[in-house]
C-alpha cells in the first residue's frame, strides 16, 4: 500500500481493509484519502486551496451531507471534510464515542494534516464537537458556524422539556439492545424517518441521498457506533447542557449558531444564557428551514459561513 507523509501523521491513498466496504457516492472534484489518527483510519474528503475550512457532519450522516457546500467553499478555501469516528468510511471501533475521544480525533486529524488553524462549519453532534474544539483548543479555530445546536449555555426553561419530547428516538438508538437493530435491520425505518421526515413538511433528500446515509449503518460495526454515539456522547452532552455543566467555560471564538425555523429539535424562543459566556456569539434563524439545513439549503449555509469568515479574518 502506498503511503505519503502529511504533517506529523500518515495518510494512505487506498482504502484500508478495516474500513466499511460499501459503495461510496461520487462527487466531482474531490479527493479521498484515509489518515491514520492514533490508530483510527479516518476517511477525509478534500478540495481546493487557501485558508482551511473543516466540515463536521451530524447524525446519522457522513461527509455526503456537505456535497452542496464543498465545491463553493473550495473556490477559495482548502476544504477538509472527514467522516467522524464510526460513520461513513472511517473505522468504527467498539469504543471511543465520548467527548474527549471525539475531540482528540479532530485535533489529531488537524495535526496529521499540518493545519494549525481552521474555520469550523459543523452540524448537529458535529457542532457539539466544534464547540468543544473552540473551548479546549481556541488557537485551532478561527471561527465556528454551528448548525442545529444553539450553544452550551441554555438557561433552563420548563418549555425545554416539551421540546425534548421530540428526541424520543435517542432512547431507542442509545439502548445496547434496540439501538443497533433499529439502525441496521430491515427497512431501517427509524433512521429513514429521521432523514426523510423529521422536522420538515416535505422530503429534503432524494432516495439516493438517503441510501448513501443508510448503507454504512447496515454494517454491524457502523450500527453499534451509532448507538454508542447517542449513548456515550449525545445524550450525556444534552444533560450536561441542561444542568449548566459549562457555566465556567468561556468562548472566545467568533461564532454564529444557525437554527432552522422549522427545526423541531430546537426552539429559537428558548435561546439566551450565552451572553456572559461568549465574546462573540450570534444566533441566526433561517426561515423555512428544518434540522437538515445543509442538505436543504447549502447555498444559505455557504452564504452565512462566508459572512462569518470575513468578520473573523
Amino acid at each position: 500500500m502506498d503511503e505519503n507523509k502529511v504533517g506529523e501523521g500518515r495518510a494512505v491513498s487506498a482504502r484500508p481493509e478495516a474500513t466499511v466496504d460499501v459503495p461510496m457516492p461520487e462527487l466531482a472534484g474531490v479527493t479521498h484519502r484515509w489518515v491514520d489518527v492514533d490508530g483510527l483510519a479516518m476517511h477525509v474528503v478534500e478540495q481546493g486551496t487557501g485558508d482551511p475550512v473543516l466540515l463536521l457532519h451530524g447524525f446519522p450522516e457522513h461527509w455526503w451531507e456537505w456535497r452542496g457546500t464543498i465545491g463553493p467553499f473550495a473556490a477559495d478555501h482548502h476544504v477538509v471534510c472527514p467522516d467522524l469516528r464510526g460513520f461513513g468510511w472511517t473505522d468504527a471501533p467498539p469504543d471511543g464515542y465520548t467527548r474527549d475521544r471525539l475531540l482528540a480525533d479532530v485535533v489529531g486529524l488537524l495535526d496529521a494534516l499540518g493545519l494549525d488553524r481552521v474555520h469550523v462549519v459543523a452540524h448537529d453532534w458535529g457542532a457539539l464537537v466544534g464547540f468543544h474544539l473552540c473551548l479546549g483548543h481556541p488557537d485551532r479555530a478561527a471561527s465556528l458556524l454551528s448548525m442545529g445546536v444553539p450553544h452550551l449555555w441554555l438557561r433552563f426553561d420548563p418549555r425545554l422539556l416539551l421540546m425534548l419530547r421530540h428526541t424520543w428516538f435517542q432512547v431507542v438508538i442509545a439502548s445496547r439492545l434496540t439501538g443497533p437493530h433499529a439502525l441496521a435491520r430491515g427497512r431501517q425505518r427509524l433512521p429513514r424517518h429521521l432523514l426523510q421526515e423529521y422536522g420538515s413538511d416535505a422530503p429534503v433528500m432524494t432516495d439516493a441521498d438517503v441510501e448513501a446515509y443508510l448503507a454504512p449503518l447496515r454494517q454491524p460495526a457502523g450500527a453499534r457506533a451509532g448507538s454508542a454515539l447517542c449513548r456515550d456522547f449525545v445524550r450525556r452532552e444534552l444533560w450536561a447542557v441542561l444542568r449548566g455543566a459549562y457555566s465556567d467555560q468561556h468562548l472566545t471564538t467568533p461564532t454564529v449558531a444557525l437554527l432552522g425555523e422549522n427545526d423541531i429539535l430546537s426552539d429559537p424562543a428558548l435561546l439566551g444564557g450565552h451572553e456572559e459566556h461568549a465574546d462573540d456569539l450570534a444566533v441566526d434563524v433561517l426561515p423555512g428551514v428544518s434540522h437538515f439545513m445543509v442538505d436543504e439549503r447549502p447555498d444559505l449555509v455557504v452564504e452565512r459561513a462566508r459572512e462569518l469568515f470575513a468578520r473573523a479574518a
